[in-house]
């Protein structure tokens, strides 16, 4: 005998959705409160002199503002609203751009050498930042669900399990491509001191370098990403636990966009007026145009490749069967 799941009601599911949208309201109500209260008496925030980026001051205040207001409207809409779950993907967004430094904390922390502009009030925050998208994010996702007549549970559109779709190996090899064009441009440009020479933490860095930007990508596509091979003492032929290769794909690739989405946007503006600072004169303008846009290149094709690789590795859905 069999026992079967039914399939979630039409009450569980809005219930659900309203609870992530009124958790995204309260979250942005407390993180606002915040930034007002650091707006009038900052913290310390170390050299850098600011936690956030591109939206600060009390333009971070009126983003908490919008992210409560598209929270409530997911809350309380009664049917499918495409302009209002974009204009909360939109805030959600916005809210990631200005933790884009949260992607130096990150690697500070993997390399066990943290930034001399590291301050833990600014790491909290950007941290808090990035919670409070997440919230959003996930009640928009919920409002999609529950209106555009798929699984109200999951939501899903296709089944799981298969091999990588092709545009999931393309991003993925796009991925490698960006960082060999990184890689590239410091070739150009020389290395300058060996990084035996320069201590322990530049070899990690190196060595996390060429993991997250060729195996990792590859890992999301190719059969060796779900199953260990043969080469891995103890673990060969065992299935590899979906978050190994998933959780650092996700938290690189939006630390990667958004950080260098934001230097991007910025070497525009300095080349188009003139104003760019090229510190020693080490590095020509061309080198920075190249890296950051390698960086930037390797971030989308790495987010997209992970986006293929949970798509196919989750578990069916209990109540569709998807």
């Amino acid at each position: 005998m069999t026992l079967t799941v039914p399939p979630p009601t039409a009450a569980a599911t809005r219930r659900r959705a309203a609870w992530l949208a009124y958790a995204a309201v309260a979250w942005a109500i407390g993180y606002g409160t915040l930034r007002a209260a650091w707006v009038v008496g900052p913290p310390s925030l170390g050299p850098l002199g600011t936690d956030l980026v591109v939206v600060t001051g009390w333009w971070s205040v009126a983003l908490q503002a919008a992210a409560a207001t598209a929270g409530v409207g997911l809350a309380r809409a009664h049917a499918w609203r495409p302009a209002l779950a974009a204009a909360a993907w939109t805030v959600c967004a916005a809210i990631l751009l200005s933790c884009a430094l949260l992607l130096l904390d990150l690697v500070g922390f993997l390399i066990l050498d943290l930034s001399p502009a590291f301050t833990l009030a600014g790491f909290l925050s950007r941290a808090g930042a990035l919670t409070g998208a997440a919230l959003l994010h996930a009640a928009a996702l919920a409002h999609l669900r529950r209106f555009r007549g798929d699984c109200g549970r999951c939501g899903r559109a296709r089944r799981s399990g298969g091999p990588a779709p092709r545009w999931a190996r393309v991003a993925a090899w796009a991925a490698v491509a960006g960082c060999l064009v990184r890689l590239a441009a410091q070739v150009a440009v020389g290395f300058g001191d060996l990084p035996l020479a320069q201590g322990a933490s530049v070899v990690a860095f190196e060595v996390g370098f060429l993991l997250a930007g060729v195996l990792l990508p590859l890992a999301l596509v190719y059969r060796w990403g779900t199953v260990w091979p043969g080469w891995v003492p103890l673990l060969a032929g065992r299935r590899v636990p979906r978050l190994v290769p998933l959780a650092p794909a996700v938290v690189f690739a939006v630390g990667l966009v958004s950080y260098f989405g934001v230097g991007l946007a910025q070497l525009a503006v300095e080349t188009a007026t003139g104003t760019v600072d090229l510190g020693d004169g080490r590095y020509p303008l061309g080198f920075f145009w190249f890296a950051e846009s390698g960086y930037w290149v390797w971030g989308w094709g790495l987010g997209v490749a992970a986006v293929g690789y949970h798509l196919r590795t989750r578990r069916p859905c209990r109540h569709c069967g998807r």
